[in-house]
């Protein structure tokens, strides 16, 4: 009886986070595309602010994310997350509201700071509200919906800006900001289930947990994989890939368009079905077979940018690679995200995600600094470099298959228990 309880609180839990995360991926769509044309164009700041702009969102993360693990680990996710949507709605509203230089830089910290405290804080809560059973369906919803969220703001957003009234971006970044302060309502009312810590974690030093994740040979293991993941996939997605595509493709910025729409459209369509494939199988082999997937798109690519086909050859080719990319993506997010929750010791989970959050970040950092300027003056060492670094992403998948323990590579083999051998740096045999 206290099983069943138990679980419907869970799942209570975890419909309202997944509706919570919709509501602030929709309002993130609203503004994620135009911020560039806004700070550049719109209120007359220039490229290089627009620039800075960018960076400072990814500086901002890179500042809090280290403080944000111990926060959650001491206070919980749920209050931490709160604090986070409240720094973002304010960060937001004042970014629509700015009009010079150092305002709109100062709006952009706080929004970058409180976007980059909510994915691990989020995902702390999915873990804490999930059993290894469960994981990898629910991080897939997350994905699914934030994609959702995403592309269904970016539409209605599309419709309702207007470049020559800084107006239009006002009402936008107030709907972003209004979504940010829902979902904190929403998550106000959530009843977490009873998480389990670490007697010492509230006098456990911050140098401490960084050492003892650091001891955790899997766990560091899956982050350098998990920069390799971040810096040949998503860290091109705005610049590099997109500038080969437009310097040595030939591909119109409609088309461009079209292809950040399949890459979209492949998730959410393919999500579940993939979700099936996954699920039976070893996380190590699916990482790997995602580099494989990512190996393709990149040779794809090339066929863009480097064959001798028509024009309309190479738009579809180069259409096809974001949706391959779409594909890699569905696979990984029920996968790397509940293995970095498996590899954490009890209690510990907010300060993995949060690590994992930090080395993404940095990977998104330098991604486009490496990829834009390469993708647009050297196309053809840019498709080798990125068909390797996805051929990298299969070794080191299955490298990291030999740190994981049974369970934590097959977690189906723990049906019936709340916990997934977490934590556990010894690894066991499995067979293929």
């Amino acid at each position: 009886m206290i099983e069943v309880n138990v679980t419907r609180a869970m799942g209570a839990a975890m419909r309202r986070i997944h509706v919570g995360n919709a509501l602030s991926a929709f309002g993130l769509g609203f503004t994620v595309p135009y911020l560039y044309v806004y700070v550049a164009q719109v209120r007359g700041l220039g490229a290089m602010t627009a620039g800075l702009v960018l960076a400072v969102f990814a500086v901002a993360a890179l500042i809090v994310l280290p403080f944000a693990g111990r926060a959650i680990v001491r206070r919980g996710p749920r209050p931490v997350l709160i604090v986070a949507l409240v720094l973002a709605a304010v960060g937001s509203m004042s970014l629509g509201l700015a009009g010079s230089a150092t305002a709109v830089l100062l709006s952009a910290a706080a929004l970058g700071a409180g976007q980059a405290v909510m994915q691990p804080a989020l995902a702390t809560m999915i873990v804490d509200c999930s059993t290894a059973d469960t994981r990898s369906r629910a991080f897939a919803m997350q994905f699914f919906l934030q994609n959702l969220g995403l592309g269904v703001g970016g539409l209605i957003g599309g419709h309702l800006v207007d470049t020559t009234s800084a107006s239009s971006f006002t009402l936008l970044f107030g709907i972003e900001s209004a979504m940010f302060l829902v979902l904190a309502g929403v998550m106000a009312t959530v009843r977490m289930p009873h998480s389990p810590v670490i007697g010492d974690a509230p006098s456990q030093s911050a140098k401490g947990a960084w050492k003892q994740l650091l001891g955790n040979r899997a766990m560091v293991q899956l982050s350098v994989l998990g920069f390799v993941l971040f810096f040949a996939c998503y860290g091109q997605f705005e610049s590099g890939l997109s500038a080969y595509g437009v310097e040595a493709a030939g591909i119109s910025t409609s088309a461009l368009g079209t292809a950040l729409a399949a890459n979209t459209a492949m998730i959410v369509v393919a999500q579940f079905a993939v979700l099936k494939f996954v699920e039976r199988r070893r996380r190590s082999r699916v990482i790997a077979a995602v580099g494989m997937i990512w190996a393709l798109a990149w040779v794809t690519a090339g066929f863009a940018g480097l064959g001798h086909g028509s024009q309309e050859m190479a738009t579809a080719a180069f259409v096809s690679t974001y949706a391959l990319f779409g594909l890699g993506e569905a696979m990984l997010s029920p996968t790397v995200a509940p293995l970095v929750a498996d590899l954490a010791p009890e209690g510990m989970a907010g300060q993995y995600n949060s690590a994992f959050a930090l080395v993404k970040q940095l990977a998104l950092a330098v991604g486009p600094a490496v990829g834009g300027p390469l993708g647009a003056s050297l196309p053809g060492p840019y498709v080798v470099t990125f068909f390797l670094f996805s051929l990298g992403i299969s070794l080191l998948a299955v490298k990291l298959g030999r740190q994981l323990t049974a369970v934590q590579d097959q977690p189906w083999r723990a049906k019936g228990s709340l916990v997934v051998a977490r934590g556990s740096v010894e690894p066991v045999g499995v067979e293929a």
